[in-house]
């Protein structure tokens, strides 16, 4: 068995896990929902967009029958990313038994959301305490290709094992009272049988005490790379130290390679992204732009075994506000398949970024790449400088006519 990578302090590597990678909307979808239809006891869902769209309204339909039976349902969303659930929606799944929650909903002002800042961006699904899904696709129909030219590219991953047992223990200490939170403080350690040979870590961003967990365990890997790194990621800005360990690993002769949007679902994505080309490609790494449709996928490879999968980008918003969830994978046959599909990725759908030939404007795109990769030293310093009020977690009531009560829990952000 590879031994595990060096986990930075307050993680620890969790043995006798499984994971199945799934990939859109087309594998991640009937797995969830599946499970939820065959739930017995309880089902607790975190995700940062569910719309009212034909992908919402099967999730509506798998939760509102798992409730009928008598299992428990919590379901938390975002307010910011799911923002109008009509109170039939939301009504009739309160009726049922489901218990409900928004995080940080917000009012609309002149008819603008101003709610954008320290977003719950987690995708988090365990099922009766033993099947755990985490990733970075959200409930909305544009996860399937049948929605066109604006489908996303996703992954997540299906996990049985000890480590669901992190999973099941975060989710409900995200949305219980805190009078409830020792019971499940003390449910939540509770062992789980042994599923496969992955050892596997539960990692999360917040704005208290883990406010760089994720970012950290990248680097940690970066430095450790020996042989490829393969990131693709939707939304790429990282700081600066994180560029310089990517710039290290290629210059150290590590095959580092780089997925982002050739098509982006916002233009400044790849604006911003294209901003750091030349400080990578002069230093080795390889990149490649996703062309056939939007990438929203979060994950990467090192060397043979490691692997993460999850909800945070590589931005200043992931790594610096939102509160994020990843899993980190140490597993030869996870990476391998995980391998297989990025590697695909690349050679029947993307475009090779080339280093831009030298010219008269040679001095001031050099300029360009040197003034943008030493701001980004500051970013985590200014990400602390904006809004940080303290979001409430709202629990919408039975009565679709009643507002949804503003005394909720507060937030473990």
């Amino acid at each position: 068995m590879t031994r595990p990578f060096f986990a930075p302090r307050s993680s620890r590597w969790v043995p006798g896990n499984h994971f199945e990678l799934l990939e859109n909307g087309e594998e991640f979808f009937p797995r969830v929902f599946d499970a939820i239809a065959n739930a017995r006891h309880e089902v607790m869902l975190e995700t940062f967009i569910l719309f009212e769209d034909k992908i919402g309204q099967q999730l509506h339909a798998a939760l509102l029958g798992a409730a009928q039976r008598g299992v428990e349902v919590h379901v938390l969303v975002d307010g910011f990313g799911s923002p109008d659930l009509s109170e039939q929606f939301v009504g009739s799944l309160v009726a049922a038994g489901v218990h409900f929650r928004i995080f940080d909903p917000g009012r609309r002002i002149l008819g603008q959301r101003l709610n954008v800042l320290r977003r719950m961006h987690r995708k988090i699904v365990v099922v009766d305490g033993q099947l755990g899904f985490i990733g970075g696709i959200n409930y909305s129909a544009d996860h399937v290709a049948d929605f066109g030219p604006e489908a996303k590219q996703d992954y997540a991953v299906q996990v049985r094992g000890p480590v669901v047992a992190h999973l099941h223990h975060f989710t409900r200490q995200a949305v219980l009272p805190k009078a409830e939170r020792q019971r499940a403080r003390q449910a939540g350690v509770l062992g789980r049988p042994h599923a496969g040979t992955a050892h596997a870590m539960f990692v999360t961003r917040d704005n208290q005490q883990h406010t760089n967990d994720i970012e950290r365990h990248y680097r940690v890997a970066l430095r450790a790379a020996r042989s490829r790194v393969v990131i693709a990621n939707a939304y790429f800005f990282p700081g600066y130290r994180f560029i310089r360990e990517m710039r290290r690993a290629a210059k150290r002769g590590v095959d580092v390679r780089l997925i982002l949007q050739g098509q982006p679902d916002m233009p400044i994505v790849r604006t911003a992204a294209s901003l750091l080309y030349d400080h990578l490609l002069r230093a080795g790494v390889r990149i490649y732009e996703y062309c056939d449709r939007p990438l929203h996928g979060k994950v990467a490879l090192v060397d043979e075994a490691w692997a993460t999968v999850g909800s945070s980008n590589l931005d200043p918003l992931s790594l610096s506000l939102n509160l994020e969830a990843n899993v980190i994978i140490q597993d030869r046959a996870f990476n391998a398949q995980l391998h297989r599909r990025l590697s695909h990725l690349m050679t029947h759908s993307c475009r090779q970024v080339q280093a831009s030939p030298s010219g008269p404007w040679e001095g001031l795109r050099l300029l360009r790449s040197y003034v943008v990769f030493h701001l980004m030293r500051w970013f985590p310093t200014w990400a602390g400088w904006l809004p940080r009020h303290e979001p409430v977690i709202t629990k919408a009531k039975a009565d679709p006519a009643t507002e949804p009560t503003r005394h909720a829990t507060r937030s473990p952000a």
